[in-house]
């Protein structure tokens, strides 16, 4: 009698995966029949317990409830990954908006200050001392122009794989004395110690020196800017076992913790607000960075927290060969923005005269910008047309001026530390109400220019939005129209 090989069987495939969940059980009892010439036909029957059949009917349960339970996870966990990235991306768009906002409102600002006074040189009407003045004023703002426009360009070249260092040996101590005489200036007009400490067993390293004094320059300029008047910079070189580090430190704002991870991101700033005290693009820490990674060393900033200071420290690899005289002197000692402009070619010989609009005789006319460059070219222009002046640097300052001076045209920049100009105009809205007086035209003269800095200006009182940089002319034409139509 011809009968089927026994094989081992699973007849209950979810009981067999549940059955670690339950004691340990014998295989379940088989009696094997003739295969083909079975009457019944049945091969490899199970003889089942009550036990085993109340466990396979638990483990299919088991199986049909974990099964949406499941499903739900992994839903709940592609939700969760899709909202992530969704704010993510926000995160990213809200940070380029606020970069590229900020980079129009660095390059319009220094672009009025230029262009007002080459329109006033071209003028003729200047005296030797207001002449000497505005070419001051125009090399100053030129060099802020160029700072951005190479910051820009490293940045560029840093993404893209292109920067390049022309590597040689270089003695730090000059690096570092070129970079402190570049800053020099700025910290004397504000009071500000500078010290060096050098170590003179600091040996030379290998690098760029420009961009190597590129470095030192960003940190001692961001120290000076962020350090209150009388405050102290100091930066100090000293070899420490096998590398060299620079350090400078600061009696400055300082950075808080939940900023200071991102202190190294390009474009971001602890301060994105119309009110921050300080300018620029939020750019030189992050080159900085990438400079001192491609010359092989690393760099960590430290700040026990608001208003306690900062210190950043770069670590850069000795060189153990020191460099020949001829070596030495073939150094570039200056940072490669800090050179002469070199004057381009004039646009236009047509000498154009500033026209004086007869409503603009004794008009009386409070001017507000923090930029000290902004307030004497727009003075110079409007005392020219004999208006009445009054100044004030600050949103604080130019409410006390006018409920003093009582003008007949406010003219407002908007960005000021502190207090934005859209809060000035609403201050002043709010008090000519109480006062019952004449509401007084007011000018939102910005380096803010979309679209939502005119509609955001309006709504807040202004009367009319100007974007710097503005022709000199027309802001003349323009006040002394608001002049002929009071409000």
């Amino acid at each position: 009698m011809h009968l089927d090989s026994p094989k081992r069987r699973s007849h209950f495939g979810t009981a067999g995966q549940c059955r670690s969940a339950y004691p340990a059980q014998q295989p379940l009892p088989t009696e094997w029949l003739a295969g083909r010439d079975s009457p019944w036909g049945v091969q490899n029957r199970p003889h089942r317990s009550g036990a085993d059949a109340l466990l396979d009917q638990q483990c299919r349960r088991s199986d049909h409830a974990a099964r949406p339970r499941r499903g739900e996870e992994e839903r709940l966990k592609l939700l969760q990954n899709e909202q992530q990235a969704r704010k993510q991306a926000e995160a990213t768009n809200r940070i380029k908006d606020e970069f590229l906002s900020t980079l129009s409102h660095e390059l319009r600002t220094p672009l009025q200050a230029i262009l007002g006074w080459s329109h006033l040189l071209r003028s003729g009407h200047l005296g030797p001392e207001d002449t000497e003045r505005a070419a001051e004023t125009i090399e100053r703002n030129a060099h802020a122009q160029v700072q951005l426009v190479e910051d820009l360009l490293d940045v560029s070249r840093i993404i893209t794989g292109k920067l390049r260092l022309d590597v040689g040996p270089v003695d730090l101590a000059e690096v570092i004395q070129a970079a402190i005489d570049a800053v020099r200036p700025a910290a004397q007009a504000r009071s500000i110690r500078l010290q060096m400490l050098l170590d003179p067993e600091a040996g030379p390293v290998s690098g760029d020196a420009n961009r190597l004094q590129q470095i030192v320059w960003n940190l001692l300029t961001n120290a000076v800017k962020f350090t209150p008047k009388e405050g102290r910079v100091q930066v100090r070189l000293e070899r420490v076992n096998s590398h060299i580090e620079i350090t400078v430190s600061d009696s400055g704002k300082g950075i808080t913790a939940d900023f200071l991870p991102h202190i190294f991101d390009r474009f971001r700033q602890a301060d994105q607000t119309s009110t921050r005290g300080h300018g620029g693009l939020g750019l030189g820490l992050s080159i900085v960075h990438q400079l001192v990674e491609l010359h092989g060393g690393s760099i960590q900033g430290h700040s026990p927290g608001q208003d306690q200071g900062t210190t950043f420290t770069v670590q850069l690899p000795l060189l153990n060969v020191r460099p020949s005289g001829a070596e030495e002197d073939g150094l570039e000692r200056r940072h490669p923005t800090a050179g002469q402009s070199k004057p381009g070619g004039s646009q236009g010989t047509e000498k154009e005269t500033a026209e004086c609009p007869p409503e603009l005789s004794h008009l009386r006319v409070l001017l507000v910008d923090d930029e000290a460059d902004s307030r004497m070219l727009l003075q110079v222009v409007f005392e020219g047309c004999n208006a009445q002046m009054e100044l004030a640097a600050s949103a604080a300052e130019a409410f006390e001026k006018f409920k003093t001076f009582q003008p007949d045209i406010l003219v407002s920049d908007i960005g000021m530390p502190g207090e934005d100009g859209y809060s000035l105009i609403k201050r002043v809205r709010a008090w000519e109400q109480e006062q019952g007086t004449n509401r007084t035209p007011a000018v939102a003269l910005t380096a803010y220019a979309r679209v939502e800095d005119r509609v955001r200006a309006l709504r807040a009182g202004f009367q009319v939005h100007v974007p710097k940089p503005v022709e000199t002319t027309e802001l003349l034409a323009l006040v002394a129209s608001l002049a002929k139509s009071p409000l």
